[in-house]
Parts: structure tokens; sequence; C-alpha cells
């Protein structure tokens, strides 16, 4: 299968692309068999999503789905877009290659993950903090971190804290996986 014009016109015409710096929940997912990486930026009003902006690190395909998720979400109740699925992000685009299928899951997951993200900050903790019985846990694989933020003893992932949120984040990144700020240079 070759790519519908749709998809082609969200890769080369993507919406949505940036960062929320005041964004109400920051969902962050990879696949580490591709490389693709998706970050989705949420701000909601009265219970709707009032605007979503992307960051995507990947192939033609994941781009187009973020793009796509971005368009279809803004505007829904936060429960709706929890109901957003794979399928339908696939059907939307006109379908996608089997092989890039893994793609549009990516995409909703994505979404979901910044709206767990703002259900969190809106309950007034972490997700991660519910889970672990409190302190800090790595924002990657919610291992927990022990001591000044450095290096995650369960991924290994070298970490450093926000200015703004001062939460930890990857090193080298140049914005916040949590609020989106820029990050000064390291």
């Amino acid at each position: 299968m070759i790519y519908t014009d749709k998809v082609m016109d969200h890769f080369q015409n993507p919406r949505n692309v940036g960062v929320l710096k005041d964004a109400d929940g920051v969902g962050k997912v990879g696949n580490p068999v591709c490389g693709d990486m998706m970050t989705f930026y949420v701000k909601v009003k009265d219970d709707r999503l009032e605007d979503v902006k992307f960051q995507t690190f990947g192939c033609g395909a994941a781009i187009a789905v973020s793009s796509i998720v971005s368009e279809m979400a803004k505007g829904m109740t936060v429960e709706e877009a929890m109901k957003l699925t794979n399928d339908r992000v696939a059907e939307e685009l006109g379908g996608l290659p089997k092989n890039k299928l893994h793609c549009s899951n990516l995409g909703a997951d994505a979404l979901h993950a910044a709206i767990e993200d703002y259900r969190s900050r809106k309950a007034g903790e972490s997700e991660a903090k519910k889970k672990k019985g409190g302190g800090c846990c790595c924002p990657y694989c919610d291992g927990p971190l022990e001591g000044a933020v450095g290096l995650c003893r369960s991924c290994h992932v070298e970490l450093r804290e926000c200015p703004e949120c001062h939460k930890a984040t990857k090193a080298g990144e140049e914005t916040c996986s949590h609020c989106g700020a820029r990050l000064p240079s390291d």
C-alpha cells in the first residue's frame, strides 16, 4: 500500500506543530524498535481540549498521525478524546501500510498520556507518586530516583531538573517533557 493523499498532506504540511508553554498536560511516548517519539501538549478549558500541539521525531507516517490526531482532538471533550482509537486515526487518514500501523497507536497513546497528565495535575498529584507511594520518579520509566537528579537507576536515562517546574526531564532535550519550557543548553 502506498500512502494516501491525506497522509502525504499531513506529512508535508503538518498542523499544530509546536509546544504549549502553559500546557495543562504533556504526554510523551516512543517506540524503541522504530525510534519514533511523540510528545503531545494539551490545553483544557471547560473540560474541552482548547488547544493541542505536538512534537514528533519519526517517519512521515508518524508525523502525519500526530498532525491528524491533533486536528481530531481539538475541540473534543476530555472523555471523547480518551476514546480516540488507533483504528479511528488510521481510518481518518484513509489507511496506513501494515508496517506503519504502530504509528497510529503512538499518536492516540501520546494524546491519552497528555490527558492523563492533565488529570493528574488537576487532582494535585502525579501518576508516578500514586503508583510509587510518593517520592521522585523517572518521567520515562516511572522508576524511583534517589537523591539529586542525575541518572535513573532503572532505565539509565540521564536526567536534569527543569528550572521552571523543577521536575526531572531528560538531559540534552530542548524543552521540558512536563511543562514544555525551553531548557538552557547543557
